[in-house]
């Protein structure tokens, strides 16, 4: 019996352990899929994210054991919200010929829609999710297959101190019901969490420590009395707090991406291959101790790094196209304990001692010829 109940639990989450690294592809020149789980294996990556459903890379993860969230691309919003039928036609097409085998555990309906540009897609966004959701219930599939939505730091409109935290009044009516359904599932809360962003936004204001887990003053949350020595635990939550304004104080919070560009433009401050080491070194350092944060404690932080690879095809800022734990070619972009594909002039430290005990027992053996 607490055999079953354990298995049902495990099956329930769409998370292992704390750490995980969105798989972007808007590049052409990266390692294929086959490659990438082999560099993810290696690395004792246990989730993934990607941002469609493609078969190839699915078909890639089948026996790997690792978590995987597929994503459903804004673009068919529109469509899946108003068809039932062409909700279960997605899922029939894009989940259903691939799990068990592949370890689909999520599906990420829409990124970052509510506070967009786009406010149609405001509205479209609760029925979609309806959607997908009773087609994997028709399917069978729900207790396996969660539901969700990533959000951008667009849809606060307060978020320092902590306890300020809320929701722009313009999202409220968009935003609560689709809290509504997703406490009723049980799906956690996505978001979107860049001190980069933050950091890059306000350099004069803001301590580049205090932005890349490096020792500083911290700040102190008058209202809860809480200290916060980094910003990525104050800005999850700020989430939490805005969640308890809109009356889901008990619903969980989860880091659907964050990252640091390890290169910029002249206006991106602080975008260095120096910077993105530390806060990728030190946040990894930090899901492992498997901790809360200062307001919620007890409700272990887990994160999905942004990003797999270096993108070169990604429009916008430098940046944009340098967030990368790895290179095109499959070596690190710097050294945070993984190892590479291929060599590179980032090799990990465990890399260059077990080289140098190879090449020291090399030499003894030749003495001893």
């Amino acid at each position: 019996m607490f055999h079953l109940i354990f298995v049902l639990v495990l099956i329930a989450s769409a998370f292992t352990g704390t750490y995980g690294v969105n798989y972007g592809r808007i590049a052409d020149n990266i390692p294929s899929p086959e490659s990438v789980v082999t560099l993810m294996k290696a690395a004792k990556i246990k989730n993934t994210r990607i941002y469609d459903a493609d078969h190839e890379v699915l078909k890639a993860f089948k026996g790997s054991g690792i978590e995987i969230i597929i994503g459903l691309g804004n673009e068919f919003l529109r469509d899946i919200s108003t068809s039932q039928d062409r909700a279960m036609d997605w899922v029939k097409n894009n989940v259903e010929p691939f799990v068990p085998g592949t370890r689909i555990r999520g599906i990420a309906v829409g990124n970052e829609v509510l506070g967009g540009a786009d406010q149609e897609l405001w509205e479209v966004l609760l029925p979609a999710v309806k959607n997908i959701h009773t087609a994997l219930d028709l399917l069978h599939l729900a207790d396996d297959v969660e539901v969700s939505s990533p959000h951008s730091a667009g849809v606060f409109a307060s978020s320092f101190p902590p306890s300020a935290g809320a929701f722009k009044e313009t999202l409220v009516p968009y935003m609560k019901p689709l809290l509504e359904f997703f406490s009723q599932i049980k799906s956690p809360f996505y978001i979107n969490t860049y001190p980069f962003l933050a950091y890059i936004s306000d350099p004069e204001h803001i301590d580049i420590n205090y932005a890349i887990f490096k020792k500083n003053a911290g700040i102190e949350d008058a209202k809860t009395k809480l200290h916060y020595d980094n910003m990525f635990e104050a800005q999850i939550d700020a989430t939490y707090a805005a969640l308890e304004k809109a009356g889901f104080e008990k619903m969980e919070v989860i880091v659907s991406e964050t990252g640091w560009a390890s290169k910029g433009d002249a206006n991106e401050a602080g975008a260095t291959l120096s910077n993105a080491r530390t806060y990728n070194l030190n946040l990894r350092k930090r899901l492992l101790k498997k901790k809360g944060t200062p307001y919620r404690p007890k409700m272990v932080v887990k994160a999905y790094v942004f990003a797999m690879f270096n993108e070169n095809l990604k429009p916008g800022p430098t940046s944009e196209r340098n967030f990368g734990l790895f290179k095109a070619d499959g070596s690190i972009s710097y050294d945070i304990g993984f190892t590479g594909l291929v060599p590179s002039s980032a090799t990990s430290l465990f890399s260059f001692k077990v080289m140098a005990t190879c090449s020291t027992a090399l030499v003894l053996m030749l003495l001893n010829l």
